[in-house]
Order: C-alpha cells, then structure tokens, then sequence
C-alpha cells in the first residue's frame, strides 16, 4: 500500500523528536522520521482523535 506521508504538526520544527502521518478512509498510520524503515503502526480514526485530545488536554 503506498501511503502520502506527512510531518505531524505536532512534531517540532528543530528536527529531534518527529512522527510523520500518512491518513487512509480507514485508519491513520504513524512512523518515526527517523527510523522510517522500522515500519509504522496503524490506528482507527476514533482512535486518533481521541489520542490527540488527550495530548492537548495533557492527559498523557
């Protein structure tokens, strides 16, 4: 499956620390930018969102 890979917006703009996304009609993918050949993990959309809600809310 080719996914569109994106950079997070949630990942800083200085390089360290980022994820990239990649969004499908059925779930969301995420890998890490750096090590991109360790695959990635897929997640339902529900699933996301309430990830990133807990994120903004600092419930994680």
């Amino acid at each position: 499956m080719d996914l569109n890979w994106h950079k997070s917006s949630y990942s800083g703009q200085h390089g360290g620390n980022c994820v990239e996304v990649a969004e499908t009609p059925g779930a969301v993918y995420v890998r890490d930018t750096q090590n991109r050949d360790l695959g990635h993990v897929g997640v339902s959309g529900a699933a996301w969102v309430a990830f990133l809600e807990d994120v903004k809310t600092g419930a994680l």
